[in-house]
């Protein structure tokens, strides 16, 4: 059973699904970027699935690129889903859970910015590994140890508590996959700047990307972070986001 605190952060994406596309302008750029490496390795046809697929941005994307390929797109959010296209092949399935049983092995199983809202992103990510066909291609996306260097500098400073995600570290990933599978693996970094140091934060709770472990920080605490923001003059926001390509 998912805990708690994995519940609620369904149901923040799924209160945000009506107004995810507009704000989540990195996720689609990944996702773009992804869709272009599939395209490059001429992945055969067959079941292509997109885990955590949001309102479908990845997916549309390969559908696109790959003219005749269907994407079935699963998500544990049913808000989500329902932003795709009627046409379009929807599971909703708890991500936490072991995949389901497919009447065919996997040929290509996509993932972008979701494994570290899972409870154990290594896990997950060495069962999806495990559940390709043989052949079959693993491409996945997501955010690791690094980020948000900024945010965790102006929290101590400030003495208040960082409530930003934790997120896992690249070693963590690679160690439950056999080296030989990784085909393409790159760290992206990518920085955001705003006026004012609480706006670089805006976009995460536009798209219900704002739950945290911790409890939330009170009025004088955000203050305090803010004032301690490292170049407040000019304050940034950066992401580590690790992509990977792995072939079965």
């Amino acid at each position: 059973m998912t805990d708690p605190w994995s519940q609620r952060v369904v149901e923040r994406f799924g209160r945000s699904a009506d107004r995810y596309d507009s704000a989540a302008k990195l996720q689609r750029a990944m996702a773009r970027q992804l869709a272009e490496r599939c395209r490059r390795e001429a992945i055969p046809r067959g079941l292509w699935a997109d885990l955590g697929s949001g309102t479908g941005l990845l997916a549309d994307d390969l559908e696109r690129l790959h003219p005749g390929q269907r994407v079935l797109r699963v998500d544990g959010s049913e808000a989500m889903l329902r932003r795709h296209q009627p046409s379009a092949q929807t599971s909703c399935v708890d991500l936490n859970q072991p995949l389901p049983e497919w009447s065919t092995a996997p040929v290509l199983l996509s993932s972008s910015f979701v494994l570290h809202w899972l409870t154990d992103p290594a896990r997950s990510l060495q069962h999806w590994f495990e559940r390709l066909g043989q052949g079959g291609w693993l491409i996945v996306a997501v955010p690791v140890a690094g980020s948000f260097q900024q945010w965790h500098q102006a929290a101590e400073r400030a003495g208040v508590p960082c409530t930003a995600l934790r997120f896992p570290a690249t070693d963590q990933l690679l160690d439950v996959l056999p080296g030989a599978a990784v085909r393409h693996r790159r760290l992206h970094r990518f920085s955001r700047r705003a006026q004012r140091p609480l706006e670089l934060l805006r976009p995460m709770t536009t798209i219900g990307a704002g739950s945290s472990r911790h409890a939330s920080l009170g009025s004088g605490q955000w203050r305090r972070l803010a004032r301690a923001w490292p170049d407040a003059d000019t304050p940034t926001l950066t992401w580590h986001v690790l992509s990977l390509m792995l072939k079965r």
